[in-house]
């Protein structure tokens, strides 16, 4: 799943190289954090969140029935 992730979020992103991705396992989902410039923020997330609902979309239709939900989260470096 996080493939997935990584080949949206560098479609929209002009810093490929800067983008760092955390999956991190929890009890009920999975959690993949995009950590991004501040500059390609709003790229990736898109105007009025469409790109980033699209993306969730994404990972929730290509989830296997009865696995784990996957949760993605698109934050700022600091």
């Amino acid at each position: 799943m996080l493939e997935l992730v990584k080949y949206v979020v560098e479609q929209f992103a002009e810093h490929k190289d800067a983008i760092e991705y955390k999956e991190e396992e929890k009890d009920s989902s999975i959690e993949i954090t995009v950590f991004l410039e501040d500059s390609d923020m709003g790229k990736v997330i898109g105007k009025q969140g469409k790109i980033a609902k699209a993306l969730r979309t994404l990972v929730k239709a290509a989830t296997p029935k009865g696995a784990k939900k996957y949760v993605v989260e698109i934050k700022s470096k600091e």
